[in-house]
């Protein structure tokens, strides 16, 4: 049928930019590990206090790194919006393979969402360049879903941090309550240059904030 061969068009389409968004990812690490080398970060100072360049790091293989990081982490961006829009289209044609009928404009399945999920999540923290940014995540966005918890099955931020762990380098779909719009992100976790694995902090919800 012409829905699955687009189906399957879409889905090799994704696995093609997750393989893209891996090497990207491969890259940044390499790159880090440069500046590791040479102990500085992507906003250390380059010259000393007179102005002249540091004579304890390579200041060229420094700056030629960090600016390979820049345009990798923007390239990385992109790339993660387009595999954004492709998951929304596999889920869209596959939600039309499986049922035979149209499917459900955004309107419709937003309604859906709201009835089903209750958020249980609140961001409070995104720090600028971390995993968290790059996927589109804003600090007093609210999560229906994180992966595969949600608030009927959440007990702890405990939960969250062993899916974090288990989920390295690995595609995290949310479900994210904006305002008055749902959106699905897809978020990797990995190391960067700050701590863990995110770059974000989140804190539970009370059932009188929902």
């Amino acid at each position: 049928m012409v829905v699955d061969m687009e189906l399957q068009e879409a889905k090799d389409a994704v696995l093609q930019l997750m393989k893209d968004k891996e090497k990207i990812e491969s890259d940044l690490r390499t790159l880090k590990e440069i500046l590791d080398s040479n102990h500085v970060d992507m906003d250390e100072p380059l010259v000393d206090s007179e102005g002249y360049p540091r004579q304890d790091i390579d200041v060229y293989q420094v700056r030629h790194t960090r600016h390979k990081i820049i345009c990798l982490t923007n390239d990385h961006k992109a790339l993660m919006k387009k595999i954004e829009e492709g998951l929304h289209k596999v889920h869209g044609l596959a939600m039309g393979s499986e049922a035979q009928e149209p499917v459900p404009n955004v309107s419709d399945s937003q309604e859906i969402e709201s009835v089903s999920l209750e958020p249980f999540l609140r961001v409070n923290l995104v720090s600028p360049g971390s995993p968290a940014e790059i996927a589109g995540i804003q600090v007093e966005d609210l999560i229906l879903e994180f992966g595969s918890i949600h608030y009927r099955n959440f007990k702890s931020l405990t939960d969250i941090g062993k899916l974090v762990e288990n989920s390295r380098y690995k595609t995290v779909n949310l479900k994210i309550k904006r305002g008055s719009n749902s959106i699905v992100l897809s978020l990797t976790p990995r190391p960067w240059v700050g701590k863990g694995l995110l770059g974000c902090n989140v804190i539970p919800l009370e059932i009188v904030e929902r």
